[in-house]
C-alpha cells in the first residue's frame, strides 16, 4: 500500500509483495527487504533495446519483503496515481515507484521527446495498482474535456492518462508569445477526455526556448 509521509517521502507497506522503484531512491526500511536491480526499466527485450537506442533513461530496482520501505528522490514532490486498468504516460525522470504488478514499457512520442532532449519514447505504466510520480514543486492536475482542450509547455509536462489525443505545434512557445526567447520550439496539445499532470518548473530543453 502506497502512502505519503509529508509531500516528499513515499511509504510502502509490504507483506511479501514487490515494488518497482527508481534505483537508489530507498531512504529507509524496517522489517526484511531484498533489493534487485532491474535491467532496462521496461518489460522484456524490446524495452531494453528501445531505451538503449533512444537514450530514454530509467533504471529500476525491485524491492520485495515484509515491513515498510520509504522512498524519496532529491526532495521532489510526490504524487500518487491510482490505475484501474488504464494506462499512464510519464517521463522516466518523473517516475519514482510502481506496484510490482503494474506493467511498464515504452511508447513513441515523436516531436515532444526531441524537444525535451529525453529521446523519442516515454514510459508507460498500465494495469491495476498505484504509481508514484515526482514533480519539481507541487504538481497541478488539469482536466481535459471535449469542450476544453489543453496546451502545455513541454518543459512543465510530467504525465497524462485517459483517452487523450496528443499533437505538437512548432515554432511558437509561451515565451515567444511574450516577445522573449527565440528559435524553434514546441507546444503540446491534448484533446479528448483525461488528466494531464504539470509541474511549476521547467526542465531544460534543447529545441529552443520553451
Amino acid at each position: 500500500m502506497f502512502r505519503l509521509q509529508g509531500s516528499k517521502v513515499l511509504a510502502v507497506d509490504m507483506t511479501g509483495d514487490a515494488v518497482k522503484a527508481k534505483n537508489g531512491s530507498m531512504v529507509a526500511y524496517d522489517g526484511q527487504m531484498a533489493f534487485k536491480k532491474l535491467t532496462g526499466g521496461g518489460e522484456g527485450l524490446r524495452g531494453m533495446v528501445t531505451r538503449r537506442l533512444t537514450g530514454e533513461q530509467m533504471t529500476l530496482m525491485e524491492v520485495r519483503g515484509q515491513g515498510t520501505c520509504w522512498f524519496a528522490d532529491r526532495a521532489s514532490e510526490i504524487n500518487l496515481v491510482t490505475l484501474q486498468g488504464d494506462k499512464l504516460y510519464v517521463e522516466s525522470s518523473n517516475l519514482l515507484a510502481t506496484d510490482g504488478g503494474l506493467r511498464t514499457g515504452t511508447t513513441f512520442t515523436g516531436l515532444r521527446g526531441a524537444s525535451q532532449g529525453n529521446g523519442l519514447f516515454t514510459t508507460t505504466i498500465e494495469g491495476h495498482g498505484q504509481a508514484a510520480i515526482m514533480s519539481d514543486g507541487p504538481a497541478v492536475v488539469l482536466r481535459v474535456s471535449a469542450q476544453y482542450p489543453l496546451t502545455v509547455d513541454p518543459g512543465a509536462y510530467i504525465a497524462h492518462q485517459g483517452n487523450l489525443r496528443q499533437s505538437f505545434q512548432s515554432g511558437v512557445t509561451f515565451r515567444t508569445l511574450l516577445g522573449e526567447g527565440g528559435g524553434e520550439a514546441f507546444q503540446m496539445r491534448f484533446e479528448g477526455d483525461g488528466l494531464v499532470y504539470v509541474q511549476p518548473s521547467e526542465r531544460n530543453t534543447i529545441a529552443g526556448d520553451v
